[in-house]
């Protein structure tokens, strides 16, 4: 009843959302650590007035409280018990970039890019850029004092900020900075004076227990400063001034290569000497996750010789070189000077994506955070990093090594066992041990990331007991009932307390999950909570997260709850729970989280795999019999084209729309009136040429546009095939895989590679038209019939359409570089062609073709399939359209859009009233020198 009341006050004093529902505590459970806390409720308030009225509610109620902002700590620092506070939907604002005076005044839940952008065009920029940039807020890296890649040049975020407007759990409000301090600060400052000043701010990378070391009167008693790091345990901090540094222009990149990670190690101080932006280190396990996850991922030339690499960046050319040459003089194998800026990008990604990717081993097994932050000073960071590779090898533990080199942090992924009693004692017994190392060091239990619940336990082994002291009066100070943020810092939790792994057993699946051995728990497990799925910019991932902004939405809050199903604790009910339905109803089956996500996590197959069960032996919603047995009505209407399209074009239209569960606002498309099957009977026969290609006639070219097949067979026989169409309406089962039909959709695929298995006898390819189908028949098939040699044949053989006839390398008939049309082509890839071989492809044939054709780096379309028209997705997938695709389209009215995707031309054709061609009709108009238009125009009677 006490929660009740508690829920029931926050909603009458907040006006911003309170949520203390099953399913929204569930994603709230777990930060990116590998801790699992349930906290009593979440709110999300409006703006600031709204954090002080809900401070005051839990006050009342004696409710311990918990700032979160992106929710990517590692030490279990954004998780508690009691309330949650989530700054980052509402209170995120910049209010104020100042030039002149170079600084920014932000609210917390400000997304670190976002303060960027807006110091960007003044040439600024916040110095600090932990690797979560994209998703990390400003109050987060005030939380832990993030650091980041530069700050060898630029300090911590405690470096960085000026003032705090800071809010105390007992409602004192107060604007801090440098100056005179509270006489019970002034006090304590006295009374540990020896202590702090010979334990404390020793060297740069010492964030452990809290920097009291910055009241002293040498460093400008700055109390804004010394609450930078509190990890949310003294108070909440509404709005921040952060002083601003100026952005290189054009960095350069050295990439120094090394025999392995302590050679890298060694050769810091040297390194250091010419001044780096950068000094950041990975050893080759994190690029070789990397390419396993993504193939083509890390280009070709960008990592020089070596089995661990430094990363330095130069603001200028002769510091680049003065950089290339002390690497080498250090003992590195090469130095490579890269100044390409996609280059640069692709290096930079492995290194910002460690934190995920070093989840999983190159072996695929499972590592984990934990001892994830020590850091040592440089010039021990070579004895320290030989020590640790003994202190693992004695405990049968491998790890990837990766951090901040130049400054003496590392951070490491360890492949603890947290599923047994024993596995659990040895990490315990790890941790310690590894605690004493790195104090025998000089080393900080954590370098940027805080204590949270993973080290404060250790502080202990670090400071006296008078340092301990200490900094329980300065919490003491703050938070005297102890209800900020408690069991971080002062009166720890145990370090091996509250693990969101639990020891259980596998929960086979349906599908294969062959990456995950078939087991559930541990696909969901590949989530680690990085958050790369709360991104607004880049990528895919997560369509729907960023039409909606709400931890529900993205692929790591469908995670925590499917997660908490698993667990059964929390979210029962197991395959029926609600909660887990509700968290996955705008999950688009987009996959980009398969090639987004530092880990390949594919929320796609899991929600394939929660509907089955979900629905198993119950009714089914309208929309999974109409869109999924979609081949089916298809090939029904193709007998009758006409009649069907007068029906549903006509009154009757509403009717069909709500008998289907359909969007009542999305037209129906039109079948075609001769449907492409149709035509290749009627053809007539070719010459064969000896060079046969097997052409996978999807349902969507066969029965809405058949014009993209006839224009593929062309420009097929063409290049010189031979083009071989199956005999019958074959389907790979795709509707019935994304509505959760698994049953139907294995017998669908059996029935399939059975009839195309001899066609491919003689290593004949098969291609595809329509993406989402094509990654179908090379990968979810291999899930769908795991032990069907027949599956493996046909996934082999299978390619897309570019992909197949840019492999040729030549150009049809009369295309060349002489023709160059105008408008210009615009390429909108698909998702599912994103998550396997990317549209490069298409953009470079189309190039040769004689277009001047670009990228659309636009993310998802919106539609995806039978999401966006199904009933209640309609504006999330307009939404999700808006949010790049359309205003992309806008800025090139006269480009001529090219999209292989069905979902992607319906989106664009509807909503942006914009005519949109597949890559084989461009290549036709090229074969033939027409406008790309032309065979469009023709099929509409233009």
């Amino acid at each position: 009843m006490r929660g009740d009341r508690l829920e029931r006050d926050l909603r009458a004093a907040v006006r911003g959302e309170v949520d203390f529902s099953t399913r929204r505590r569930a994603e709230y459970s777990a930060d990116a650590s590998n801790y699992r806390r349930v906290p009593r409720g979440v709110v999300f308030p409006r703006d600031v007035d709204d954090v002080v009225a809900a401070v005051a509610v839990c006050r009342e109620h004696g409710a311990p409280l918990t700032p979160r902002g992106g929710g990517t700590s590692v030490a279990g620092n954004a998780i508690g018990e009691g309330v949650v506070l989530d700054l980052s939907r509402h209170v995120n604002r910049v209010l104020e970039v100042d030039p002149e005076a170079g600084v920014a005044v932000v609210e917390p839940g400000a997304v670190l890019d976002e303060v960027n952008r807006a110091a960007a065009r003044h040439g600024l920029r916040v110095g600090p850029d932990p690797s979560t940039h994209a998703r990390c807020t400003i109050g987060g890296m005030i939380g832990n004092d993030a650091c980041g890649s530069h700050s060898i040049a630029w300090g911590r975020t405690s470096d960085a900020v000026v003032e705090l407007d800071v809010l105390r759990y007992d409602g004192d409000r107060r604007v801090v900075g440098r100056g005179a301090l509270p006489a019970e600060l002034e006090s304590l400052v006295r009374a540990h004076l020896a202590e702090i000043r010979t334990e404390l701010g020793r060297f740069g990378r010492q964030v452990s227990g809290y920097a009291l070391d910055r009241l002293l009167p040498e460093n400008g008693r700055d109390l804004a400063r010394a609450l930078v790091g509190a990890e949310g345990t003294c108070g909440l901090v509404l709005g921040a001034t952060l002083r601003l540094v100026e952005a290189p222009t054009a960095p350069r990149l050295v990439v120094a290569g090394y025999p392995d990670a302590v050679a890298a190690a060694a050769s810091v101080p040297t390194v250091l000497e010419p001044r780096p932006l950068t000094c950041e280190g990975m050893d080759h396990r994190l690029a070789e996750t990397l390419r396993s996850l993504r193939p083509g991922a890390v280009p070709d030339g960008v990592l020089p010789a070596g089995r661990a690499w430094l990363l330095l960046e130069a603001a200028d050319d002769a510091t680049a070189r003065a950089l290339a040459t002390a690497a080498r003089d250090a003992g590195a194998l090469d130095a490579v000077v890269v100044t390409d800026p996609a280059a640069q990008r692709a290096v930079w990604r492995i290194r910002e994506e460690g934190a995920g990717l070093a989840t999983r081993l190159p072996d695929d097994s499972e590592a984990w955070p934990g001892w994830e932050d020590a850091a040592v000073p440089p010039h021990a960071l070579a004895d320290y990093l030989r020590d640790m590779d003994d202190l693992m090898a004695r405990h049968g533990r491998s790890g990837l090594v990766y951090g901040h080199f130049g400054e003496g942090c590392l951070h490491t992924r360890i492949d603890f066992d947290l599923l047994t009693a024993p596995g659990r004692r040895g990490f315990r017994a790890f941790m310690e041990e590894a605690a004493d190392l790195v104090v025998a060091h000089g080393g900080s239990l954590s370098g940027e990331h805080g204590d949270g619940q993973a080290r404060s336990e250790l502080l202990p082994r670090m400071y006296g007991e008078r340092v301990l002291a200490a900094f329980a009066a300065f919490k003491g100070y703050w938070d005297p009932d102890d209800r900020m943020n408690p069991g971080v810092v002062v009166r720890p939790r145990p370090l091996d307390a509250d693990l969101r792994v639990t020891p259980t057993r596998p929960v086979t699946t349906l599908l294969a999950l062959r990456h995950d051995q078939g087991d559930l728990r541990r696909a969901v497990r590949r989530c680690v909570g990085v958050g790369k799925c709360r991104t607004d910019h880049g990528g895919v991932m997560c369509p729907s997260y960023r039409a909606t902004h709400d931890e529900k939405d993205s692929t790591r809050g469908r995670a925590r709850v499917l997660g908490e199903m698993l667990r059964g604790e929390l979210v029962t009910g197991g395959w029926r729970s609600p909660e887990v339905r509700e968290a996955l109803d705008l999950c688009l089956s987009c996959k980009g989280c398969l090639v987004d996500c530092p880990v390949g996590v594919d929320m796609a197959s899991y929600k394939s795999e929660f509907l089955h069960h979900h629905y198993r032996w119950r009714p089914r919603p309208l929309s999974h019999w109409s869109m999924g047995w979609l081949p089916l009505w298809a090939r029904l209407a193709s007998a009758a084209p006409g009649a069907v399209n007068a029906v549903t074009g006509s009154r009757l239209a509403p009717l069909i729309t709500r008998a289907g569960g359909l969007a009542p606002e999305r037209p129906l498309p039109r079948f075609a009136d001769e449907p492409f099957r149709r035509w290749w009977r009627r053809r007539p026969p070719v010459r064969p040429t000896g060079r046969r290609v097997v052409l996978w006639v999807d349902t969507f070219t066969n029965a809405f546009v058949p014009r993209v097949g006839r224009a593929a067979v062309e420009v097929l026989e063409a290049a010189g095939f031979e083009v071989v169409v199956p005999d019958g309406s074959l389907c790979c089962g795709l509707t019935w895989v994304s509505t959760g039909q698994l049953g139907i959709a294995r017998r669908v695929a059996r029935r399939t590679v059975a009839a195309l298995d001899p066609l491919l006898a003689d290593g004949a390819p098969l291609v595809g038209l329509e993406p989402s189908c094509t990654t179908l028949l090379r990968t979810d098939l291999l899930d769908l019939l795991p032990d069907d040699e027949r599956a493996r044949r046909v996934a082999e053989a299978t390619r897309g359409f570019a992909e197949l006839v840019g492999a040729e390398g030549v150009l049809p008939g009369r295309a060349g570089a002489e023709r160059v049309p105008s408008p210009p082509v615009l390429v909108q890839q698909h998702c599912h062609q994103r998550a396997t071989t990317g549209a490069a492809v298409d953009v470079g044939l189309l190039r040769g073709a004689g277009y001047s054709a670009d990228l659309l780096n636009t993310g998802c379309c919106g539609l995806a399939g039978n999401f966006g028209f199904e009933r209640g997705h309609y504006e999330v997938s307009t939404k999700v359209a808006a949010h790049e695709l359309l205003p992309a389209l806008d800025r090139a009215p006269d480009a001529t859009v090219v999209a292989d995707g069905f979902s992607c031309r319906t989106q664009i054709e509807q909503l942006a009233g914009r005519r949109v061609v597949h890559t084989a009709e461009a290549l036709r108009a090229a074969l033939l020198g027409e406008t790309e238009q032309s065979e469009v125009d023709r099929e509409a009677g233009r």
